[in-house]
């Protein structure tokens, strides 16, 4: 009886009443008089007193208590501990559960835990909607667009965050800073909101763009030249740029009114990696600041691109790092040469093509499958002739562990170490406030295409590790430098279930611009 009574935590059950009630007068009398211990306690306390020795004969099992005799303080502490898609089905069970699952607190808590809510959700009370409301026709109802997506603007894509805000589900629409502050925090603009202001169901608003049909007056295109680039049609003299800029604002309004998005997550990381995967903010000339996402792939990083231009959309791979050919800089006076850099790479790169000749076929074969490898001119063919057209921009995977790569990596050299670092003259640079040391350098290719992604090829260049969060690519062909810095940012619900996942999503949105 006393191990029943401490189970239900208010004194003897009703079981325990109930056997009471069975027993004859002398029995009850007898059972008064026993003492008010556990008969597992006195066990144990035997058995120390006796150096541990236990009692002979087994223990009586504990008398059973339903569900149903605790009290209803109890049921809702254990019901509010359990995930808010159980609850319905408890429901059934019984009137008794039902009624205690209209409790608020138990809502209020799987409000909190679940999603995050951290309003005091009392003040739902003068509007006359429950917490109970809000989990089941806001929170649970539109849980599936929670996350990341990137929306379908042709080339342009973008970063949608989709997050729980206070009691509203809300769409913000991420952009990068101005031009060419890669270091500056993103800016962010609400797209849409989601809320439940009466019971009977949830009111999605647009909070961006224009409603209905409408004509792009030049008033308006100034107020988005100032919030999308930070600057007034006066203060761009590049005529190249005005034309990608005008072409970018007709482009986007378009769309406006009506906009497909595509669910796109942060790469997995491993503890083996070069550095953190994740988002970042690269400079791309004329085409200003756009997004890439860092990811890793065995013995290669790749730098896919989630905003775009007409040159290289979207969804496409922009760099793509060889983590098994380290490059080793010359000492700084050198490295001022363009044509003492360009001569390096091009030994590596030249070293790529003999060993993606003698073993690529062969790694393809080891994985049951060949990716499409990059097509390479023949070493009399000079670079500026006859770009390749084959390649959708996507090198095949070599085979090996991870691990190797970054072993290979972590080797002692001089750029490991903090090696000075200058950009070679000639080489266009957006931001000239670049780091000026780096620890480690790579050799890596980059896809250029003609307006309209015509002609596209991957072109050797230098991909240099500044810190944690920053990082370089040298573009040979071009003469040009980018700059990339980490989004310093917090993103729920945006990891991949599975590393398969994970490039699944990548093959996705490169097919779309392919």
């Amino acid at each position: 009886m006393a191990v029943c009574a401490r189970l239900c935590g208010v004194g003897p059950s009703r079981g325990c009443r109930r056997r009471q009630q069975r027993r004859g007068p002398a029995e009850t009398a007898a059972a008064d008089s026993e003492p008010d211990t556990d008969p597992e306690e006195e066990r144990i306390e035997a058995s120390a007193g006796v150096g541990g020795g236990l009692c002979a004969g087994p223990s009586p099992p504990p008398p059973r208590c339903s569900l149903l005799e605790l009290p209803p303080e109890l049921l809702v502490e254990i019901f509010a501990s359990l995930p808010g898609t159980d609850l319905p089905s408890l429901a059934q069970v019984c009137t008794k559960f039902r009624r205690i699952l209209h409790t608020d607190t138990i809502w209020r808590r799987r409000c909190r835990e679940e999603y995050g809510v951290c309003e005091n959700l009392r003040k739902l009370e003068i509007t006359g909607v429950s917490c109970r409301d809000v989990y089941a026709k806001l929170l649970h109802r539109y849980r599936h667009i929670l996350g990341l997506w990137q929306p379908d603007i042709g080339p342009y894509g973008g970063l949608l965050n989709v997050v729980v805000d206070g009691l509203f589900i809300i769409g913000w629409m991420y952009l990068p800073p101005h031009d060419p502050h890669v270091d500056d925090p993103m800016r962010f603009k609400p797209l849409f909101r989601i809320h439940l202001m009466e019971r009977k169901a949830a009111t999605v608003e647009c909070m961006y763009g224009h409603k209905g049909p409408h004509h792009g007056h030049i008033q308006e295109f100034r107020t988005w030249l100032r919030e999308e680039w930070g600057r007034t049609l006066e203060d761009i003299f590049h005529e190249h740029m005005q034309e990608l800029i005008l072409m970018k604002f007709i482009y986007t309004s378009q769309y406006d009114n009506c906009l497909t998005y595509r669910r796109i997550y942060l790469p997995p990381s491993r503890p083996d990696d070069l550095i953190k995967p994740g988002l970042f903010k690269g400079t791309y000339g004329s085409h200003g600041l756009e997004i890439v996402m860092l990811s890793f792939h065995g013995r290669r990083a790749r730098g896919t691109k989630i905003t775009g231009d007409p040159n290289i959309p979207a969804g496409q791979q922009t760099v793509e790092i060889d983590l098994r050919h380290r490059i080793q800089l010359p000492d700084l006076e050198n490295q001022r040469n363009f044509n003492e850099l360009s001569r390096i790479v091009l030994e590596v790169r030249e070293r790529v093509r003999q060993e993606q000749q003698e073993g690529g076929h062969e790694a393809g074969e080891g994985r049951g499958r060949q990716g499409p490898r990059e097509s390479q001119p023949s070493p009399a063919q000079p670079r500026a002739e006859a770009p390749s057209k084959g390649p959708d921009g996507t090198p095949g995977e070599d085979g090996g562990e991870p691990g190797d790569a970054v072993a290979a990596a972590e080797q002692p050299a001089q750029c490991g170490q903090g090696q000075p670092f200058v950009l070679p003259v000639g080489v266009s640079s957006r931001n000239e406030d670049y780091p000026r040391t780096c620890r480690m350098c790579f050799y890596g290719t980059g896809l250029i295409a003609g307006h309209g992604f015509t002609s596209p090829e991957r072109t050797p260049g230098v991909f240099i590790l500044f810190d944690e969060d920053r990082f370089g690519f040298v573009w040979l062909e071009l003469k040009s430098f980018s700059l990339y810095s980490r989004v310093q940012a917090t993103f729920r619900n945006a990891d991949a279930p599975s590393p398969q996942a994970f490039d699944e999503m990548l093959k996705n949105i490169q097919s779309l611009t392919s």
